[in-house]
């Protein structure tokens, strides 16, 4: 087992990384825990309910089941509060012990609704998607969408542990192992250019799961995250590096409709377009700017942004959370491994979306 931790003023907790680790869920229980809520969705369940209710009654503890409606459109106040009626409903108290099992939706959720039950109960990590392996499940940050903009309303609450099982990525579709991919690309981006090389090479056996590669790329992405967590817990400095391509991404996922286009897939788009932006404003070299494009691509990820029209952009982006004062506020790439926030005047960003937007129509 590979253990990575995590040390915030929020909390200190392990990361566990080992095969099989879905069938040991009870270790991640503390003994004082009243109760257990498990809180998932129909499609994880289907396939891997059995085995995880078996492994949570080794803790010897009651367990109430919260099931979610499946997808980033319902990442919302109606399934919020689903969690919170199975709660209250069944009389869990402070001691009890919310379980996320799922994707980043359910992990957001999941751990938004713990960090406000009776001001905050204790919850684990067990993520079961690629992208929240290697992002969305460490560090705390747990929302909601709302219709103007995508995880507007949240908090940052950190787990007791995460619990991750690379095994359970077997029955992923291919296309959420490259929304996956897209966030470890993204750490070799911003912090780790051995890294990033390292994906270009590897962008094929990460795609068909080559175990070796996939392990490998969920250690090296969790102790990058960790330790840019570690450092800024609330994304007051560093942490934001962390938003790579996520001001397009979140453009991209609010203007089409949440769950149109998959976070990752999105977020790597979203790259594509935040290192073209880099070019213009930072002299990030064209060379640079294609590795990017061709990485995205090699892992399956779109590479041109959907038409949603230049005032459109705009409009989504000022609801993104790293604006300030009406100010539009990107990550950039001076050069691949470094990133650097800046404020960007609107009219840079029309060159940019005539280079990275679908032709009308098209």
């Amino acid at each position: 087992m590979t253990i990575v931790r995590v040390t915030t003023p929020g909390g200190d907790y392990p990361i566990h990384i080992e095969d099989g680790r879905l069938d040991r869920l009870a270790e991640a229980v503390p003994a004082d825990a009243t109760a257990i809520a498990l809180v998932s969705n129909s499609a994880i369940l289907g396939c891997y309910g059995e085995r995880v209710r078996r492994a949570l009654a080794v803790a010897g503890k009651p367990v109430v089941e919260v099931v979610l409606p499946e997808g980033e459109a319902h990442k919302s106040w109606q399934s919020l509060n689903m969690i919170f009626d199975a709660l209250l409903q069944n009389g869990l108290d402070r001691k009890a012990v919310l379980v996320a099992f799922g994707g980043g939706v359910v992990g957001d959720m999941g751990g938004f609704a713990a960090a406000c039950y009776m001001r905050g109960i204790r919850y684990i990590q067990v993520p079961t998607t690629l992208l929240a392996q290697v992002d969305s499940s460490v560090g705390g940050k747990t929302a909601i969408n709302h219709p103007l903009g995508k995880n507007m309303i949240g908090a940052f609450y950190q787990p007791i542990s995460v619990e991750i099982d690379p095994q359970v990525l077997a029955t992923l579709p291919p296309r959420e192992i490259s929304a996956g991919l897209a966030e470890v690309v993204k750490y070799g981006l911003i912090i780790d250019a051995e890294f990033f090389s390292w994906c270009e090479e590897n962008a094929a056996a990460l795609r068909a799961l080559d175990l070796e590669a996939v392990a490998y790329a969920i250690r090296r992405s969790c102790e990058l995250k960790a330790r840019v967590v570690s450092q800024d817990e609330r994304e007051s400095g560093m942490r934001a590096i962390l938003n790579l391509g996520h001001t397009f991404g979140h453009a991209i996922e609010a203007g089409l409709g949440y769950g149109e286009w998959l976070h990752g897939e999105a977020v790597g788009c979203g790259m594509v377009q935040a290192a073209e932006l880099s070019a213009d404003l930072l002299g990030l070299p064209g060379e640079d700017v294609e590795r990017v494009r061709r990485v995205v691509e090699a892992i399956g990820c779109p590479v041109v942004a959907p038409d949603l029209g230049d005032a459109r952009w705009i409009e989504l982006m000022l609801h993104d959370k790293k604006a300030e004062g009406g100010k539009l506020r990107f990550v950039l790439l001076p050069r691949i491994g470094e990133a650097e926030c800046r404020d960007v005047d609107e009219a840079a960003l029309g060159p940019v979306f005539k280079r990275t937007v679908a032709a009308s129509g098209g």
